[in-house]
C-alpha cells in the first residue's frame, strides 16, 4: 500500500466545550490535507459531528478545579478505559486538548503505550504550576501554544513549543479593526449588555445569579438598557432559564460569543477563553471568577504566580478589563465599575480599540490549519 493511501489513526481527548470545538476544527483541517485519517477519542457533539468516534462524551461534564472531587471516580474509570484502548488499538498519534488535570493522565498513558503525544493548548504552568514542567516534558512530544508569549516560556524550559494562533478567533473575517465601537451616540440610544456566565455548570451555578442582580441594579440607572444572556448550547440555555430571578428580564442567545459581543455595548463575562472572543469583538467588559473562599485563601492565592488572572489582562500586562477574581459575595463594586464605564463614552471607545489591537496577533494565524501541518510532520507524511 502506498504511503499516501495509508489511514492514520489519531486519538483526541477533550474534556470541555471549547476543547471539543478546537478538536472538531482540527479534524476538519486534517481532512483537507489529502491524507486518510480515522479519529477516535473522548469529547463532545462537535467532535462526533466532525467524524470522531467517541469512547465517551466528556465535553458537557467538565468540572472546575474546586468542584472536581465529585467527578474523580468517573474520570478514573475513563482513564482506565482509555489505557485499555491504547493497549488494544494501534495508534499513530494522541492529541490532548486543554484540561491538563485530566489530559496529563491521557498523555502519560499514551507515552507508556509508545505513542507520540501532541498537546494542543499549552497548560498554563507559567501562571500557577511552573514546577510541573518536568511532568509535561515526560509526556509531551510537541506543544502547541495559543498565546504568543508561551512559545518562548516553554522553549526556554526544554519543550518543543510553537505558537499556532488562537482557535477561538478562527471565525473572524476581514480586518478586526473595523469592529471597533465608537459610542458617539451612547447617551441617545438604548444600551445592550451581554451576560456570559460560562459554559461549565459550576460557573453558571456561581455566577448567573449575581450577574442578574448586577443587571437589575444597572437597570435602575439606565432604564432603556436591554440584556442578552449567552449560552453555549440549548442545555445550558434551559439551565439559565430555570434559574431566572424575579425582576430580571433578558433575551437568550445560543452559540457565538463573538457575535453576541459584537452586538453588545458592554459584557459581563466569566473568566476564561470567552474573554478573548469578547476582546476581539472590541467589547469592553468586566470579568468575574468564582472559587471557594476557603480554598482560595488556603491554596489558590499562593499558587497563582501571574499578576493578573484573566487572559485579556495577562496579554495586556495591565488591567485593561476590570477583573473581580475571585468574586465572592458583594455585587456593589462590580455594578459601580460598570456604571462608571457607561457614563464615559470616550473611555469605552478607547478600550474597544485597545482590545482589538491586543487580539490581532492571535487571529493572524489559523490555528487548526497550523496544527494539522504540525501533525503531518509528526507523522512524517
Amino acid at each position: 500500500m502506498a504511503e499516501h493511501d495509508k489511514t492514520y489513526h489519531i486519538f483526541l481527548s477533550a474534556a470541555e466545550p471549547s476543547a471539543d470545538a478546537h478538536c472538531a476544527g482540527l479534524i476538519n483541517a486534517l481532512k483537507q490535507t489529502g491524507h486518510n485519517f480515522s479519529f477516535t477519542g473522548v469529547g463532545g457533539a462537535k467532535m462526533a459531528e466532525a467524524g470522531c468516534q467517541l469512547l465517551e462524551e466528556t465535553a458537557g461534564r467538565a468540572a472546575m478545579i474546586y468542584n472536581a472531587f465529585a467527578h474523580v471516580a468517573r474520570f478514573i474509570k475513563l482513564i482506565i478505559r482509555i489505557k485499555a484502548f491504547f493497549k488494544k488499538e494501534k495508534l499513530d498519534l494522541v492529541v490532548v486538548c486543554d484540561s491538563p488535570a485530566f489530559n496529563f493522565h491521557v498523555a502519560k498513558a499514551a507515552k507508556k503505550a509508545g505513542v507520540k503525544t501532541l498537546f494542543y493548548v499549552a497548560p498554563q504552568l507559567w501562571a500557577w504550576a511552573p514546577w510541573r514542567i518536568k511532568k509535561l516534558k515526560k509526556c509531551c512530544d510537541k506543544l502547541c501554544c495559543i498565546l504568543p508569549f508561551e512559545q518562548q516560556w516553554f522553549s526556554q524550559r526544554g519543550l518543543e513549543a510553537v505558537f499556532v494562533g488562537n482557535p477561538l478567533l478562527e471565525e473572524l473575517d476581514g480586518d478586526p479593526a473595523g469592529a471597533s465601537k465608537k459610542y458617539t451616540d451612547l447617551k441617545t440610544r438604548d444600551l445592550t449588555i451581554a451576560l456570559m456566565p460560562g459554559s461549565r455548570t459550576a460557573e453558571i451555578n456561581s455566577l448567573w445569579r449575581p450577574m442578574q442582580q448586577i443587571a437589575i441594579r444597572i437597570k435602575k440607572t439606565y432604564r432603556s438598557v436591554s440584556f442578552t444572556a449567552v449560552a453555549v448550547d440549548d442545555e445550558k440555555k434551559e439551565m439559565l432559564r430555570s434559574n431566572h430571578i424575579i425582576g430580571f428580564r433578558c433575551s437568550y442567545d445560543v452559540g457565538s460569543v463573538s457575535q453576541a459581543a459584537s452586538k453588545a455595548d458592554f459584557t459581563i463575562v466569566a473568566s476564561g477563553s470567552a474573554t478573548l472572543q469578547v476582546a476581539a469583538a472590541g467589547c469592553p467588559m468586566v470579568i468575574m471568577y468564582q472559587s471557594s473562599p476557603i480554598l482560595w485563601h488556603l491554596v489558590g492565592r499562593w499558587l497563582i504566580k501571574s499578576k493578573h488572572l484573566s487572559l485579556v489582562n495577562i496579554l495586556a500586562e495591565r488591567q485593561l478589563a476590570p477583573e473581580f477574581m475571585p468574586y465572592f459575595t458583594s455585587i456593589n463594586p462590580i455594578a459601580e465599575t460598570i456604571e462608571q464605564f457607561l457614563a464615559d463614552p470616550e473611555k469605552l471607545a478607547q478600550i474597544s480599540t485597545e482590545l482589538i489591537e491586543l487580539t490581532k496577533p492571535l487571529a493572524q494565524t489559523k490555528a487548526s490549519r497550523q496544527v494539522s501541518e504540525i501533525i503531518l510532520n509528526m507523522l512524517e507524511v
